[in-house]
């Protein structure tokens, strides 16, 4: 039986480690995953014998809101660390029995696979002459998944009633909003270790549908893209996917955000292309606009932090954009970042500096003629006009960034690539 393999001492042990990894914010209990492994300790006997007899109840999720990139806000459901805890059990023994069979051209939430490669594959698509996309955008797709066909598809492979039982509780577990509980008839809350496997297994009818009417697509998680040659096979595509998903998947495809267009036209996981023949990836707008906007939270000159804070908070930051953003083909973009970055510095900088005795002094110090000094100090312009003035950009320059600790995106960058 399924439950005794996900009730195991190794593969618990693996889901407690994972869990704790992963942190996360608490649940309706306000447990934090510190307490977790004490928790269990003391509670394993009535917990293990709750889910060998199919007795266990899950609590419902703690819903949080985020903005999404395009606009609106998507719905998270923050399960317990307990619940965090069992679903990753879950999952860790049901990925070898579902992801085997998922498509090739499936690479959200699967192992070895990522964004990256996702991207890439639609790259290699575009090169191969198929310079047109339709880009399905399913309507929440994670609060619409239907109860009954996950179920459907799930006891197919699995024989075990007590675990078939245990997952229907988990997508009808409820969210608690503003301390009332919320009864959850349909959709796979985002937020769970167990959700993005629900997902692919609900999705994969929909790769299977792509697969034997020989499309050329790419779907990570609810972004699915399919490509063509034409704008008049585009069109026709997406007439007969939309009427596959909402008849047979029973989910909804909104119209309004869906579209047949080039490639280079759209966003596929923070990324688009450019128009050449030989497309190269470049950072979607939305993305680099995303990126200037917590750039200019951290450098804001309203908030008073000191400069090793913020270039702290900056190297933080930069690290993880840049880890992910360097599949792109563009290093002048990085480049531009990077003076971008340190005129938004100098212009912190010259605002600690306030009074104007303090600024020619420190000027001074950085090898400034006196009369330069001066002149520069007591200037009347705007703090972002007089960070990229002559007199700063000479003075504050890269090397004088470095030696307070910046990190270059660029150099960063140059890294990645090269690895």
């Amino acid at each position: 039986m399924l439950m005794e393999r996900i009730l195991s001492r190794d593969n618990l042990l693996t889901a407690l480690k994972r869990v704790e990894q992963n942190k996360g914010s608490h649940g309706i209990d306000g447990m934090s995953v510190k307490f977790l492994r004490r928790h269990l300790y003391e509670n394993w006997d009535s917990l293990r014998e709750a889910l060998r007899t199919g007795t266990y109840q899950p609590s419902p999720v703690r819903r949080v809101e985020i903005p999404k990139l395009s606009g609106g806000i998507r719905l998270l459901g923050i399960p317990t660390v307990t619940d965090r805890f069992i679903q990753q059990a879950i999952a860790q023994v049901l990925t070898p029995i579902f992801d085997p069979s998922f498509s090739e051209s499936s690479y959200g939430f699967r192992p070895n696979r990522s964004a990256h490669d996702a991207v890439r594959k639609a790259k290699g698509f575009i090169q191969e002459g198929f310079r047109w996309v339709i880009d399905m955008d399913l309507e929440k797709f994670f609060d619409k998944v239907n109860h009954d066909k996950l179920m459907g598809v799930l006891a197919k492979r699995i024989e075990d009633r007590i675990l078939l039982k245990l997952i229907r509780k988990y997508l009808q577990s409820g969210v608690m909003l503003n301390g009332v509980v919320q009864s959850t008839e349909e959709g796979t809350p985002q937020g769970g270790p167990l959700s993005p496997l629900l997902s692919n297994i609900i999705l994969d009818k929909l790769d299977k549908e792509l697969e034997v009417r020989g499309h050329k697509f790419v779907r990570y998680a609810d972004d699915c893209n399919i490509y063509v040659k034409s704008s008049k096979a585009g069109k026709r595509v997406m007439e007969s996917i939309t009427a596959f998903i909402e008849q047979e998947l029973k989910l909804k495809v909104n119209r309004d955000k869906s579209a047949v267009d080039y490639p280079w036209k759209r966003r596929f996981l923070g990324f688009s292309f450019t128009f050449n023949k030989e497309p190269k990836v470049r950072i979607a707008k939305e993305s680099i606009k995303r990126f200037k906007s917590k750039i200019r939270e951290i450098t804001s000159r309203s908030k008073p932090f000191p400069m090793e804070v913020r270039i702290e908070m900056l190297n933080r930051y930069l690290t993880g954009w840049c880890g992910y953003f360097a599949l792109a083909d563009t290093p002048s973009k990085f480049k531009e970042f990077d003076k971008w970055i340190r005129r938004r510095l100098r212009m912190c900088e010259w605002k600690q500096w306030k009074k104007p005795k303090t600024r020619v002094r420190k000027l001074i110090g950085l090898g400034v003629p006196d009369y330069k000094a001066y002149e520069w100090g007591n200037s009347r312009k705007k703090y972002w006009r007089i960070a990229h003035s002559p007199i700063l950009d000479k003075t504050l320059d890269k090397s004088f960034w470095s030696q307070r600790g910046l990190r270059s995106l660029y150099n960063r960058y140059e890294i990645l690539r090269q690895s």
